[in-house]
């Protein structure tokens, strides 16, 4: 349940907490003991949990999700000077996808299919390389994951094309080192502009909305420069090798002594007509 919802109570027994967050009991009784877990307001000999834990225990859980045990959560939890709900929503916003394509999964015989593979003549160096440059993942067990049906459908289009796989590959490695360098430079820039001068600032709690929007904005602001230049880049390098293409070729034509002339009227010999 997001820490945002409509309806939420504030004010929750450990067993609405519980049920909000999908943690048991004793899980959250354990955060407590370890210090993970505020304490909560006590009213007579009850203890009520309000939004704030709810938002510490996602956070908690995502960050576990993410690689980080719990004495590592702990030490960056007591260094973070924000609430725990716009922690979770910048962790949020970072670490959200920047593509909302669904894989797709098929099988060995369907990838020879597809991509035209000669299946009497496997090449498991190609596979590999499709694999180690994220084209695909190997389930095991004759089975794929497509991570980017679009991209896949480019290779197929390549081969419909006669472009063979390993040229494919080379593009498209190509294309993954050139979008890493575009990448850093725009986390390059958030860090710089954003990040560093909101930490600086010593992170005040009305600051933390700002970069959450900055993140967010980030995501079109990135994808529309990136197409922007690309169709700007793409046009002038069309224009200059076909126009260099072009004037090699006419080059060749005339240097060549046997290539014929442009056909024009031809001229008729022996007696003018009178």
């Amino acid at each position: 349940m997001s820490v945002v919802a409509d309806g939420m109570p504030e004010k929750m027994t450990i067993d609405a907490l519980a049920r909000v967050t999908g943690m048991t009991v004793r899980n959250i009784r354990a955060h407590q003991s370890r210090g993970l877990l505020q304490p909560p307001e006590i009213e007579g000999r009850t203890g009520y949990y309000g939004p704030e834990h709810v938002a510490r225990i996602e956070l908690i859980s995502e960050m576990q999700a993410d690689g980080f045990n719990l004495a590592a959560i702990k030490r960056l939890l007591e260094n973070q000077p924000g609430s725990d709900s716009e922690m979770l929503g910048i962790r949020r916003a970072l670490m959200a996808p920047w593509e909302d394509e669904e894989p797709e999964f098929i099988t060995a015989d369907e990838l020879t299919r597809r991509l035209r593979l000669d299946p009497a003549a496997p090449n498991p160096k190609l596979l590999a390389r499709a694999v180690k440059l994220g084209f695909l993942v190997d389930l095991g067990e004759g089975r794929f994951e497509v991570p980017s049906p679009t991209l896949f459908r480019a290779a197929e289009e390549l081969r419909a094309l006669g472009i063979d796989n390993a040229t494919a590959l080379d593009v498209l490695e190509e294309i993954a080192r050139a979008s890493r360098s575009i990448a850093r430079a725009f986390v390059k820039l958030f860090l710089e502009e954003v990040w560093r001068p909101f930490a600086d600032s010593g992170q005040g709690d009305s600051d933390w909305p700002n970069v959450r929007n900055a993140i967010e904005r980030l995501r079109p602001l990135a994808t529309d420069a990136v197409m922007a230049v690309f169709r700007r880049t793409m046009t002038d390098a069309v224009e200059q090798r076909f126009g260099e293409e072009l004037e090699r070729r006419a080059g060749r034509r005339a240097s060549d002594p046997h290539a014929r002339a442009p056909r024009g009227r031809r001229v008729r010999s022996g007696r003018s007509p009178g």
